[in-house]
């Protein structure tokens, strides 16, 4: 019997030695990570490609005699539209054409009130409306370093003879590249 047990003892060392040499084998690698980075801006805080809210130029309330109203493009926090791009790219925003341009002599561009009246007004790149911002103008903004540009945008709308009260609004177009 103590042969047996010896045997069996053995048998056991065996396994267990076996074991360890199999539990001691070691593999190595490596995981590859990787990410791709495009540029991006946002505009008034969102991004997108299509849609964004560029702001709103809001002429306010006038009586229908009134000469001339001034107004700043706001972005959505009440200050200047606000640029945010990739670190390293050149915004320029182009402020392209109006529903209703032409429609009235005063102005490169008009607020209709949909029933064929207009009040004219222009775009400016200055509070004192010295620089005309013409349509299809572009306003070249530094490169960015990844922090928000404000751009200012003013109106001037002119009153004239024989409006009628009512709401005029317009919609600009406007492009942003980088």
């Amino acid at each position: 019997m103590h042969m047996f047990a010896s045997r069996i003892g053995l048998s056991l060392l065996g396994l267990t030695l076996a074991s360890s040499a199999i539990a001691a084998t070691t593999v190595t690698g490596q995981i590859t990570s990787s990410l791709t980075l495009i540029s991006s801006c946002q505009v008034n805080g969102a991004g997108g490609s299509t849609g964004l809210n560029f702001g709103a130029l809001d002429f306010g309330v006038a009586n229908s005699l009134f000469t001339e109203a001034d107004a700043q493009v706001l972005g959505g926090g009440g200050g200047g539209l606000s640029i945010l791009c990739s670190s390293g790219t050149i915004p320029a925003v182009k402020v392209r054409a109006g529903s209703h341009d032409g429609q009235s002599p005063g102005g490169t561009r008009a607020l209709a009130d949909g029933g064929g009246n207009f009040v004219p007004y222009d775009l400016y790149t200055d509070a004192g409306h010295s620089q005309i911002l013409a349509i299809d103008g572009v306003i070249n903004l530094a490169a960015s370093t990844g922090v928000a540009q404000t751009v200012n945008i003013y109106g001037k709308a002119v009153g004239k003879a024989g409006l009628p009260a009512g709401t005029y609004t317009d919609t600009v177009a406007v492009e942003l590249t980088f």
